[in-house]
């Protein structure tokens, strides 16, 4: 039988508040850069010239442009995601870790953005943006862009245009494989009691 603590309600509001927070920041961020009219020019809005800045881009893969097309797959796998962390964490009692509940907070708030954009709730039409598509896009709104050059004095490599939903799915990623070399509590040192 399992004695374990139950989880304090902090943990929910840790939770949910980077979760909700992190979805809301990447939400307001898309929206923002794509009612810019330069930006909708397809111009590029430099920050720091010829390194960072931000560009539209409609991307109908994963990250890095990964699965290209493939936009109902991901959509599918964001939503088996969606319903699979709360369980993970609150119910199979993942959130014990406050640093796991840290990661999948950030990982929820980033797959959420992008799925809210796969499945065409933005309203953006593809004849907006290329003139030979009809219909509603379905793809995921980036806007973040970041040039670097390899070999320094070499020509410019572009990385993959990005959003907040990105930075905070990698952000949780890395932190999940980060935490996943802790060492675990053994049978003789039981797992510490849950605190705030």
């Amino acid at each position: 039988m399992d004695v374990r603590s139950p989880l304090p309600w902090t943990r929910h509001l840790l939770f949910w508040s980077l979760a909700l927070g992190g979805l809301a920041i990447d939400l307001w961020s898309k929206h923002y850069m794509f009612s810019q009219p330069d930006l909708l020019a397809h111009d590029v809005r430099w920050v720091w010239t010829g390194h960072a800045g931000f560009q539209l881009s409609l991307n109908e893969g994963a990250l890095f442009g990964m699965g290209y097309g493939k936009v109902w797959i991901f959509a599918i796998a964001a939503i088996a995601a969606a319903i699979a962390i709360p369980v993970w964490l609150f119910i199979l009692g993942a959130a014990r870790d406050r640093s796991v509940t840290i990661a999948l907070g950030c990982i929820f708030g980033g797959v959420v953005g992008n799925l809210y954009d796969r499945l065409g709730l933005p309203g953006l039409l593809w004849s907006d943006w290329d003139p030979a598509r009809t219909g509603s896009v379905h793809a995921v709104r980036d806007f973040i862009l970041v040039v670097r050059r390899w070999p320094p004095q070499g020509q410019f490599d572009v990385w993959p245009n990005f959003n907040i939903a990105d930075a905070l799915l990698v952000c949780g990623a890395i932190a999940l494989f980060l935490l996943s070399w802790k060492r675990p509590a053994t049978a003789d040192q039981p797992e510490a009691a849950v605190t705030n």
